[in-house]
């Protein structure tokens, strides 16, 4: 592997949400700003919502790392669970006992008192859920029922709910329109600009153990932005595969060349033509169309001869 070929410790662009890889890009921390100040502040549901691949795992890692100690946390990162499921794993993160019969009223008054419980320690319950466009319509009206849990002045828990932009679809829904209403705070997710890229990449490699002098130029990282659309899932698979070509070639700086090539090997990227391609492209144009009207007019004259 190219680990030794660049002096790395570990491989520094896997697919792994890996925090100690995370770079402050402006979206990111943002995003973290908010959900931070509406644990704060706020009450009711929190939602993050951002494309496939754009980094939501890892900011809700993220945010679990950086959670103020007044703050306990339940994370459920599957959260395709029926009513039932959905509160037993809110228990089990809970710490709260499950007899083997699971009756829900009782389990749903167990989890009431053990929020109680961590509410008389002055602290407040966070529950986590990822990829929360896959909760099924009862789990998301039972995810409601169990936020209505409070005190006379104040609410036992929060919500912060990460997911893909069909969880909005999901919330526009008219069955729907109660839970919506609660969501206190949101943000959206946004993919990479092209100097967040190429501060990415520096960020990654150095964290990764890279001392050497720069390895990707300012065209390989057009061409990567451009081919990945500033999504980091992508612009990781494209930056692990060109890394791949070099040390299979023995070489270390990442040419445009090998962009083509990690780019024709990988789903859901594409490089458009460079406008030196398309000024080629013009050019041969030209060239045939001139060289065929001088081979018409001299057959043309040929025939007069």
């Amino acid at each position: 592997m190219y680990q030794n070929h660049y002096g790395l410790r570990e491989l520094p662009f896997t697919l792994t949400p890996n925090t100690s890889f995370y770079c402050d890009l402006d979206g990111h921390r943002s995003a973290l700003e908010v959900l931070l100040t509406a644990l704060e502040t706020g009450e009711g549901f929190i939602k993050v919502v951002g494309e496939v691949g754009t980094g939501k795992t890892l900011l809700c890692r993220k945010l679990l790392n950086e959670l103020p100690e007044q703050f306990v946390s339940a994370y459920i990162p599957n959260p395709y669970l029926n009513p039932a499921e959905l509160r037993e794993q809110i228990a089990r993160e809970l710490q709260v006992e499950i007899d083997d019969e699971h009756n829900q009223q009782l389990l749903t008054q167990a989890i009431q008192q053990k929020l109680l419980e961590i509410n008389q320690q002055g602290k407040t319950v966070v529950i986590v859920l990822d990829e929360a466009q896959a909760l099924p319509s009862e789990s998301l009206e039972a995810l409601r029922l169990i936020s209505n849990l409070e005190t006379e002045s104040r609410k036992l828990l929060h919500i912060v709910l990460f997911g893909q932009p069909e969880l909005d679809e999901r919330l526009a829904q008219r069955e729907h329109r109660q839970l919506r209403q609660r969501i206190s705070f949101s943000y959206n997710l946004h993919a990479m600009s092209i100097h967040e890229l190429a501060r990415y990449i520096s960020h990654r490699l150095h964290v990764a153990g890279y001392k050497g002098p720069p390895i990707f130029s300012g065209k390989v990282v057009q061409q990567l932005h451009e081919a990945s659309r500033g999504i980091p899932r992508l612009a990781n698979v494209l930056c692990h595969k060109v890394l791949l070509l070099c040390y299979g070639e023995g070489t270390y700086a990442v040419l445009p060349k090998h962009v083509k090539t990690a780019v024709a090997d990988t789903e859901d990227v594409e490089l458009n033509p460079t406008a030196w391609g398309v000024w080629i492209g013009v050019v041969s144009a030209v060239v045939i169309a001139v060289t065929g009207f001088f081979a018409y007019r001299q057959g043309w004259l040929g025939g007069w001869l």
